[in-house]
């Protein structure tokens, strides 16, 4: 019996869940390159929680991680750009829950 192993797709569709995670890792960017700065170290600690993998698997989790990170934002003196992200990422969460609602991404 001949193994088959899985190959790699030759090429990727754009959808929600990974402008998501685009998003996230933009913010995660964004921060670290302008740390430090008030607030800074919790907001990465809650950002890596937010692009964990038990995160991805439960959006109710990501939603709670990105509330904390959003407050965190607004009570210290956050970079322009920092905010930019934090805001974009919640717009990519949002399309993708209804996304998700409207069973075009799992």
């Amino acid at each position: 019996m001949k193994k088959r192993f899985q190959t790699e797709p030759d090429h990727y569709e754009r959808s929600a869940v990974s402008d998501l995670q685009g998003a996230w890792e933009n913010l995660r960017d964004a921060t670290a390159k302008a740390h430090p700065f008030d607030g800074s170290e919790r907001m990465l600690f809650h950002i890596d929680e937010g692009m964990c993998w038990d995160s991805i698997r439960d959006l109710k989790r990501m939603q709670e991680a990105l509330l904390l990170v959003r407050n965190l934002s607004a009570q210290g003196k956050t970079p322009e750009e920092v905010t930019m992200w934090v805001d974009d990422v919640s717009e990519c969460l949002d399309e993708a829950l209804d996304a998700i609602k409207k069973g075009e991404a799992r």
